[in-house]
C-alpha cells in the first residue's frame, strides 16, 4: 500500500509564496493549512489547492504546531508521512524528487524517524551560501509519531525522535521582503526572547547587551565566513548583533519608561 503523505503549512498573512509553496507539495495526498486568522488572500489560495483549512489564534509555535499534528494524527486513513514547510518556502524540483523517492524506499524495519533537507535562503542581494544560513538541514521530513516540537524563545524547531538521514535538493526561502520586515522581526523575536530570558530568571543588562552583540557579530562574520557572503553578509551580521544587544537589553527592563505617579 502507497504511504499516506501529509503537507503542513502554517500561515498568517501568507499570500506572497503560499501558491507555490503548495504547488511544490504536489505529491502530497492531503494538504493541511492551519492559518492564524489572515486578513489577504492566503486562505482563498489554500482553499484554491485543495487544502484542508484549519483555523486557529495564533499562541505561539509550539501550541500551533501540537494543534496541528494532532489533527494529524488522528486523520483516516493513518498519515505515515508529514512534510512541512513554512509559508514563504518552497521545495525545488530537485529536492521534490528526493523526497518522493526517499519516502518510497522507505521500510520501517529501520526505524528511522525521517529525512534532514538542507535550506537556501536569499537575503538582501543573494542567497547566503555562508554566515550559518547554509546548508542549514532541517527536519521537515519525518513520520508523525517520531517527531516532537521544541520552542525557544520565538524559535522552533523539530526534533527526531530516532534515526536520520539527509537529502540532495533545497528548500528555497525568501524569509523578508524588505529591511523593514527584517527589522520587524527582529524587534518581535527580540522581545520574545528577552521575555523567554526574564521566565527563566536570567539577568540581562546593558553590558551582557553588548558583550553578546558583538559575539553573535563576530560568530556570523567571521567564524561561519559572513565575510564571504559580501555586503549582505555583513547586513545580516549587523542585524543579528543587534538583535542579542536588544534581547539582553530588554530582559533587564523592571517598569515602564514615563513618568511617575
Amino acid at each position: 500500500m502507497a504511504p499516506n503523505i501529509v503537507g503542513l503549512i502554517l500561515t498568517y498573512n501568507g499570500e506572497r509564496l503560499l501558491e507555490r509553496c503548495l504547488k511544490s507539495l504536489d505529491f502530497c495526498d492531503t494538504l493541511v493549512v492551519v492559518d492564524s486568522f489572515s486578513t489577504d488572500a492566503t486562505v482563498d489560495i489554500a482553499e484554491q489547492a485543495g487544502a484542508v483549512v484549519l483555523k486557529r489564534k495564533w499562541e505561539g509555535p509550539g501550541p500551533q504546531f501540537r494543534f496541528a499534528l494532532e489533527h494529524i494524527r488522528a486523520m483516516e486513513p493513518r498519515v505515515d508521512w508529514v512534510v512541512s514547510l513554512d509559508q514563504d518556502e518552497y521545495l525545488t524540483d530537485e529536492l521534490n524528487a528526493n523526497v518522493r523517492a526517499a519516502i518510497a524506499a522507505f521500510r520501517p524495519e529501520d526505524g528511522a524517524a525521517g529525512f534532514l533537507t538542507p535550506r537556501a535562503s536569499f537575503y538582501f542581494d543573494r542567497f547566503l551560501k555562508h554566515s550559518g544560513w547554509y546548508p542549514d538541514y532541517l527536519f521537515r521530513v519525518f513520520r508523525p509519531d517520531r517527531m516532537e516540537v521544541r520552542v525557544s524563545g520565538a524559535h522552533y524547531s523539530f526534533h527526531a525522535l530516532g534515526p536520520t538521514s539527509k537529502l540532495r535538493g533545497d528548500i528555497i526561502h525568501y524569509p523578508y521582503r524588505n529591511f523593514r520586515e527584517h527589522l520587524d522581526k527582529v524587534n518581535s523575536y527580540a522581545q520574545q526572547g528577552a521575555d523567554d530570558l526574564k521566565r527563566k530568571g536570567r539577568p540581562g543588562g546593558v553590558l551582557k547587551g553588548v558583550l553578546r552583540g558583538l559575539a553573535r557579530f563576530l560568530k556570523i562574520y567571521v567564524l561561519k565566513l559572513g565575510v564571504l557572503d559580501g555586503r549582505a553578509g555583513f547586513v545580516n551580521a549587523v542585524h543579528g548583533a543587534f538583535y542579542a544587544f536588544s534581547k539582553h537589553l530588554r530582559a533587564a527592563e523592571t517598569e515602564d519608561w514615563g513618568p511617575r505617579p
